[in-house]
């Protein structure tokens, strides 16, 4: 009998940092597993060339799958993406073909509300800017600080994040407003506001909410003016979330103190250079939930949903199981 063979496309410099040995050694224990040689993400022609054969695809982060693709692969039964977002592939097209697309469970909720805590404390004590001021061999003034004791946090999305943000929070004894017009909070310490209320109180607003149509550019020029010269802006969720011209008005004009960001408009999702080199910015390259902790859970569980597949079970994170017909027809008696 066949081995069931499996593509994974993370390039060979991202595997180890993206998927790690673990789960690398849980699938060769299921399938055959190719693996991408290459420093480079495969697409377009190359991508189809390498999935010829393969009964499953894991997808590295940025490795677009589109209608091309699913119609060049006749073999092809699932395309598993090692990550919550699944906007690099074409849900419609997979379905269209009868291809099972699958997701990940966000593992990387306790790495991203660390990350946040860690950088409204640098934002309030000017970590940052002293830290680099030293390397520079410069005279470094004391610059007094803020504490997180007794200031407001504001989480606008309420999701698994925002709610281990808020524990955090009111563990550094802050007082914690949310707005999420899906979700009511049960804590009686959380206060649930309107955006505007959110926006006028926080002395930290931390932006969570999910990539939606109806949450793009969220953060405007008028919600910027809403918030107090004093405070911070913090985005660890997407970069369609801001505007990010009004953004960088925002810093240059003082209207808020300053801002931290872990994501934005440049590619996969980085913060983009204007607002990254900004005096007033912390910016990291994408890497709140980029923990061996959280790598882990979705790479393993990626492995999971791969193993339920190949045994013709329709796994957990299944985003059209009503039209993976080729998985449907591999497997009827």
């Amino acid at each position: 009998m066949r081995l069931p063979v499996v593509l994974v496309t993370h390039p060979s410099d991202r595997l180890q940092t993206y998927f790690g040995e673990q789960a690398l050694a849980r699938l060769q224990q299921v399938a055959s597993v190719k693996l991408n040689p290459h420093a480079h993400d495969w697409s377009g022609p190359e991508l189809v060339a390498q999935a010829q054969g393969c009964d499953l695809l894991i997808a590295y982060r940025q490795t677009p799958l589109d209608a091309e693709f699913f119609g060049a692969v006749p073999q092809l039964l699932a395309a598993l993406r090692c990550a919550v977002d699944i906007r690099t592939i074409d849900v419609a097209a997979a379905s269209r073909e009868g291809v099972l697309v699958t997701r990940a469970s966000p593992g990387f909720g306790p790495a991203v509300a660390e990350w946040v805590m860690g950088v409204m404390i640098d934002l309030a004590r000017h970590i940052t800017d002293a830290s680099a001021a030293y390397r520079q061999g410069q005279v470094v003034q004391p610059r007094m600080g803020r504490e997180l004791r007794g200031a407001c946090v504001g989480i606008i999305g309420y999701g698994e994040i925002g709610r281990q943000v808020a524990r955090l929070a009111l563990a550094f004894d802050m007082r914690v407003c949310v707005h999420d017009p899906h979700v009511q909070p049960q804590d009686p310490l959380l206060q649930a506001v309107t955006l505007p209320e959110l926006l006028a109180q926080a002395d930290h607003v931390v932006c969570l909410a999910p990539a939606l149509p109806e949450t793009d550019k969220l953060i405007h020029a008028q919600a910027l003016a809403c918030m107090k010269p004093t405070a911070y802006f913090i985005n660890a969720s997407r970069g369609q979330l801001v505007d990010e011209a009004a953004l960088l008005q925002a810093l240059d004009q003082g209207t808020i103190a300053g801002a931290a960001l872990d994501v934005g408009m440049a590619a996969d999702q980085m913060p983009s250079p204007a607002l990254a080199r900004h005096p007033r910015v912390i910016a990291t390259p994408h890497v709140g939930g980029l923990t061996p902790e959280a790598i882990a859970h979705q790479a393993l569980e990626t492995v999971a949903q791969a193993s339920d597949i190949l045994q013709g079970r329709m796994p957990p994170g299944a985003v059209n199981a009503g039209q993976a017909s080729r998985l449907v027809k591999r497997f009827s008696p």
